[in-house]
């Protein structure tokens, strides 16, 4: 599976504004994020988020977290566990299918899972 074309997809089925499959420390493996944002900052950043999520998960000893959802006023990024070294983000806008929408980035994770 092509990971770029399965991202540009997420555009098309979802209104997905911005997605990215990296490594749990932030590094960017693939993107279709749009032009003029800084793709390596918002990857930092969600790596970070997720990883303050396992942390805080790990001091309640409760297992990792799966999926991180954050909301903004018109927008929902999914930050989603993919493996012990990936995740994968997707921002859409709010109202999308959450389950649909997780359902097919999980499709996304086992592709890049096999890899």
């Amino acid at each position: 599976m092509d990971l770029q074309k399965s991202l540009k997809e997420l555009r098309s089925k979802f209104e997905v504004t911005a997605s990215a499959v990296l490594s749990r420390d932030g590094l960017l493996i693939a993107s279709d994020i749009p032009e003029g944002i800084i793709a390596e900052t918002f990857t930092i950043m969600c790596a970070t988020m997720m990883g303050a999520a396992s942390t805080a998960h790990s001091e309640l000893k409760v297992g990792q977290p799966q999926v991180m959802k954050v909301q903004s006023k018109g927008h929902e990024m999914f930050i989603v566990g993919a493996g012990r070294r990936a995740l994968m983000v997707a921002v859409a806008k709010k109202g999308v299918d959450a389950d649909r929408l997780l359902k097919q980035l999980n499709t996304i994770i086992d592709t890049v899972e096999g890899e």
